[in-house]
């Protein structure tokens, strides 16, 4: 097998050690391997140790985090490879950190590791801040599903009246109950807006049974929510700023339909802007895990389900895909419903998903609008198989009609 880099070295990458392979088979031709500490100055003197090697390429697996400050310090030294654990494990046996550190060496050496995508240090930076936002909205959604519990505890019906409890009206009534205000008629007065039709019902539903004990748990939630919230607002600013430079593919990616600022952000933050990276559509799609896999044995089929990749993309793809199929007489809602006609809801929306994936490539790459295709798109594109499905299902329902003769 033909050797692609005569100079490259492995890494195998743990928490507080790094076992390193190089292997050279220009003159003089050798192997060597070495361990160091995952510290900077451990990490400095693998540079180093490398760089006396003359080693071109260097190879390392996507182990948790650690791969990371490893990568920084590594790069712009050395044309870096980061491989996919799955796409490389070694045959199950005999298995050491340098049988490791050899092997990713020897796959280097033979062009067989295929390089996982790994964004700019900005992009790094503003995905950090996208996922850290959501993963704060998950948080103040529970504490607010704590705060329903400790209200039904008490015998509190207050999420049944009010569509969201920390609301205007919510937020009111919760810091009086907290504030030890126990009677309903007065809990109820503090409805604000809408909710002040539902007084009689707010009176029903406060009428309970609240100790000191839910009165300190309902404090300690919502002055969570409140620094959460606090955080929140910080962390849009942060992502705001983030953002200035690549403002105007946000802009051009909000004109696909469904797809609002947030999912916006969140889909600049994974794949970034420079579409180069993918060669074409279909490989954003399956590095996005929206494409069926391919598992065929004896010319069989067996699954033709996604595989598992990264949540982040996937669900605000999902998300706003759901969102996107409600625009009626819209390309995106005529191949929902022709897709789950045949098959099911769950596998049509990803095929939307993969659909608004596909847009945004081309919006990145060429810096355009998003252009719908049309509800009428997959009639004008096969009519001819249109018109025989259709004869065929007239013919089904006992009215055979004949195709008029094109003169």
């Amino acid at each position: 097998m033909q050797v692609l880099y005569p100079r490259c070295a492995g890494l195998d990458i743990h928490k507080d050690i790094i076992v390193a392979c190089v292997r050279c088979v220009s003159a003089p031709e050798h192997r060597e391997v070495q361990s160091f500490c995952s510290t900077t100055k451990g990490l400095l003197a693998l540079s180093d140790w490398l760089a006396v090697h003359g080693c071109s390429h260097v190879a390392m697996e996507a182990t948790g985090v650690y791969w990371k400050p490893v990568w920084h310090v590594l790069e712009g030294s050395f044309e870096l490879v980061l491989g996919n654990a799955a796409h490389i494990r070694n045959v199950p046996g005999r298995k050491t950190d340098v049988n490791d550190a050899m092997w990713i060496a020897d796959l280097l050496a033979h062009g067989l590791i295929r390089s996982s995508f790994v964004p700019p240090a900005a992009v790094q930076e503003l995905r950090d801040l996208t996922r850290t936002r959501k993963q704060l909205t998950r948080e103040i959604a529970q504490h607010c599903l704590r705060i329903q519990k400790v209200l039904e505890d008490a015998n509190l019906k207050l999420a049944s009246v009010l569509a969201d409890v920390l609301g205007g009206s919510g937020r009111a009534i919760l810091k009086a109950i907290i504030s030890g205000e126990d009677d309903p008629v007065l809990l109820a007065a503090l409805a604000q807006g809408h909710a002040r039709r539902k007084t009689s019902e707010l009176r029903e539903a406060l009428r309970g049974r609240v100790t000191s004990h839910h009165r300190a748990m309902l404090a300690l939630h919502l002055q969570l929510i409140d620094a959460l919230e606090h955080a929140l607002t910080d962390l849009d600013a942060a992502v705001g700023l983030a953002l200035t430079p690549i403002r105007q593919h946000v802009q051009l990616l909000r004109t696909i339909p469904g797809v609002g600022d947030l999912t916006a952000r969140v889909l600049v933050a994974e794949i970034g802007v420079d579409m180069t990276r993918f060669p074409d559509s279909a490989h954003l799609i399956s590095w996005a895990g929206l494409c069926p896999r391919n598992d065929e044995s004896a010319g069989k089929r067996r699954s033709t389900r996604v595989r598992k990749s990264g949540t982040w993309l996937k669900t605000a793809l999902v998300t706003a895909a759901w969102a996107a199929v409600r625009t009626k007489n819209s390309y995106l809602f005529a191949q929902f419903n022709r897709i789950k006609a045949r098959r099911s809801s769950k596998k049509a929306i990803i095929a939307v998903a993969a659909s608004m994936l596909t847009a945004a490539w081309h919006i990145l790459r060429n810096g355009v609008e998003y252009a719908d295709l049309g509800a009428d798109y997959f009639t004008r594109h096969d009519m001819q198989s249109t018109v025989k499905r259709l004869l065929k299902r007239l013919t089904d329902l006992g009215y055979p009609v004949q195709p008029a003769s094109s003169s």
